[in-house]
């Protein structure tokens, strides 16, 4: 049998068809536009993303015996808000999970009604690209669309929905929405009242493995599709790729080298931060994780690639780096502001340490190391609360860098695993379909048996003591420049 998973990204939705055994027979991308109003904003227009998943799936099905699909799930990237009016018609553009406008409606919620009670009803606090502090902000800016709220969704569901008639969402995406109690895996009531949500605005939860329909009649015809094929929850994108990369059951790792970052620790057990650093989040296994996410990690690259340095060479100019861990230059990677550890939407990106014998090597050298710092952040509060990582695997555009994840293991001092796809969300995403379908008894199962390792990168002892000194000076710098921060912010 063959299983579709659709990885709704920023930039563009990824379509991977594999078969019972966890082999990649195709994958199409198609690409739609971001949209930034103003400084700080980011939409998109969630027709767009229908539209072209709809193409993809049409182009992935080419030459493919249809008859043998049999069900598709989602990966897809969160906190997104998205509204729809009574008709289902789609009142607004998309609000992002990268964008930054919630900055006084993040701060209502953290100091006004408290980080103690976030934490209490949701196992979180809030932080600006969250989905009920968007909410607000449509309440107070845009009430008139605010008024008109029929059902609230998030992107990958909004496709569900398209897909299926089915108004749905699942334990790991409704997460990061700021209304979902973690811990008992429902809606919060004391969110809901405080955002002004009605309990029937929002869609059901499901686990990300569950069946939540099929095919509509229309799109299994336009698509040539049996009308019996499966839809299944799926994941946000973070716990999708989870999946992809076998990041299951008890404490595992896996390191996301995408447009953002992310460290994402699995656990059989619900567990908080002291300071909610992490993200306390459902797991697309029917367990639970642990999650940090700094907005910018493989886009700090690309931004010193193709924008500042003005080339599309990656690989020549990290052949010119020499030396691993002697720079003197640091990097802070906060171009679109800064989550975990800091939540702090003010932080900006920073060059420290230059001289005048300071290269172009260094500073290319700098914004990688910066990236896997400020990932051991995240790291280090996890070990703060005495979760013990012995490896991690790694994932995501930044993880082709052959010299970018040698950096990353000896930055965290573990060994770090490649896997054979580098489709992580997408075949996270197939692997929940072939679940919900009935062809593995769970997602730790289909795991176990599709995902195969393909290689580690194993830390050098004198290399990550040198690593370690470096990180010991790194993590002054964003203390010492914080307030600095907030009187660059206009």
């Amino acid at each position: 049998m063959l299983y579709i998973g659709v990885d709704l990204g920023t930039s563009a939705v990824k379509l991977l068809l594999m078969d019972e055994k966890g082999t990649v027979h195709r994958v199409v991308s198609k690409e739609y536009p971001l949209f930034f109003p103003q400084p700080g904003w980011s939409e998109q227009r969630p027709e767009d993303w229908y539209e072209q998943t709809m193409a993809g799936l049409k182009e992935l099905l080419e030459n493919c015996d249809r008859s043998k699909v049999e069900g598709i799930s989602f990966g897809g990237q969160m906190h997104g808000l998205v509204i729809l009016d009574e008709e289902d018609r789609v009142i607004r553009p998309a609000i992002l999970w990268n964008d930054g406008r919630t900055g006084e409606e993040t701060d209502y919620l953290n100091q006004v009604i408290g980080k103690e009670k976030l934490s209490e009803y949701t196992g979180n606090i809030a932080f600006a690209g969250f989905t009920a502090p968007k909410l607000l902000w449509v309440k107070k800016h845009e009430p008139e669309h605010f008024a008109a709220i029929s059902k609230i969704m998030l992107p990958k569901d909004y496709l569900a929905y398209r897909l299926s008639g089915v108004h749905c969402t699942d334990v790991s995406d409704a997460s990061g929405m700021l209304l979902f109690d973690v811990k008992n895996r429902c809606w919060s009531k004391e969110m809901c009242e405080i955002c002004g949500v009605r309990p029937e605005q929002l869609a059901k939860v499901y686990e990300s493995y569950e069946v939540v329909g099929t095919l509509l009649p229309q799109v299994a015809q336009e698509l040539d599709l049996p009308e019996g094929v499966k839809v299944i929850a799926g994941a946000g994108d973070n716990a999708a790729a989870a999946v992809g990369t076998g990041t299951v059951g008890e404490g595992k790792c896996n390191i996301s080298l995408g447009t953002s970052g992310t460290i994402f620790i699995s656990s059989e057990h619900f567990c908080v931060d002291e300071n909610n650093a992490l993200h306390a989040f459902a797991h697309a296994d029917g367990s639970w994780h642990l999650m940090g996410c700094m907005l910018s990690a493989a886009s700090c690259n690309k931004w010193w690639m193709d924008d500042i340095l003005g080339t599309s060479d990656y690989g020549a100019e990290q052949a010119a780096i020499g030396e691993l861990g002697e720079n003197r230059v640091f990097f802070l990677p906060y171009l679109m502001g800064e989550r975990s550890p800091h939540n702090n939407p003010n932080a900006r990106g920073t060059f420290i340490g230059m001289t005048m014998d300071t290269t172009r090597a260094d500073m290319t050298q700098a914004v990688l190391e910066g990236v896997a710092f400020a990932l051991r952040d995240s790291f280090e509060v996890a070990r703060s609360l005495g979760i013990q990582i012995e490896k991690t695997r790694i994932c995501g555009g930044g993880a082709k860098s052959p010299l970018w994840r040698k950096i990353m293991a000896n930055v965290l001092n573990i060994p770090v695993e490649q896997i054979e796809s580098e489709e992580g969300p997408g075949l996270g995403g197939a692997i929940l379909a072939a679940v919900g379908c009935g062809a593995f008894a769970s997602v730790e199962e289909a795991a176990e048996k599709l995902v195969k390792p393909a290689g580690v990168e194993v830390p050098d002892v004198s290399l990550a003591a040198k690593y370690e000194a470096r990180y010991q000076q790194f993590k002054q710098i964003y203390p010492a420049c914080r307030q600095l921060f907030d009187q660059l912010v206009f």
